[in-house]
């Protein structure tokens, strides 16, 4: 668990020995009784080449994508925030390093605006989604948004001309509504 419960950290079991390991990395059983979502309908990769590289913060709106990301070839700082609104932590945000050598994973559900930065001069982010992406439905707020206050890792990331130009949290495209669980 992180400090916003629907968001979490998962590590998959590692066998070992002298010749390397063996990780199971995705099982929709075990998935299942965490009480995550399954059906996981496209899987995705990002390659950056150069250290502090940053990718979001982004989420698809209709159609939301949970998320399940892992970082595969160096180190990311990885975060998500709750854009749902209504949600007793709307607004808030989680943030974990994810390494090639931890194999932590971490669950962004649909709902949560998703983004990243490269903490290594080569990283690869690999990621599961739970719909597929539409390029119409992508939006996103400005990384650097006060009013959130992700606190990253570095004070100027290398951007995407759509990430620097990303409004901030208020003025975003957003219809994302909390509901309660019964």
């Amino acid at each position: 668990p992180t400090t916003i419960p629907d968001v979490k950290v998962l590590t998959p079991k590692k066998i070992g020995d002298s010749r390397g390991f063996f990780s199971e990395v995705y099982n929709d059983k075990n998935l299942a009784a965490l009480g995550l979502t399954r059906g996981f309908v496209q899987d995705n990769q990002s390659f950056s080449a150069e250290p502090f590289t940053f990718r979001g913060l982004h989420y698809q709106e209709p159609n939301p994508q949970g998320k399940l990301v892992r970082c595969v070839v160096g180190a990311v700082y990885d975060v998500a925030v709750d854009i749902r609104k209504g949600s007793p932590t709307y607004g808030r945000w989680v943030g974990v390093e994810l390494t090639a050598e931890g194999r932590h994973m971490l669950w962004v559900p649909a709902g949560f605006a998703h983004g990243f930065c490269t903490l290594t001069d080569v990283s690869e982010v690999v990621y599961k989604t739970t719909a597929e992406y539409s390029a119409a439905h992508d939006r996103g707020f400005r990384w650097n948004d006060p009013a959130v206050g992700v606190t990253w890792p570095v004070k100027a990331p290398v951007l995407s001309p759509k990430d620097a130009q990303a409004p901030p949290l208020a003025e975003a495209d957003n219809n994302f509504q909390w509901q309660e669980r019964a």
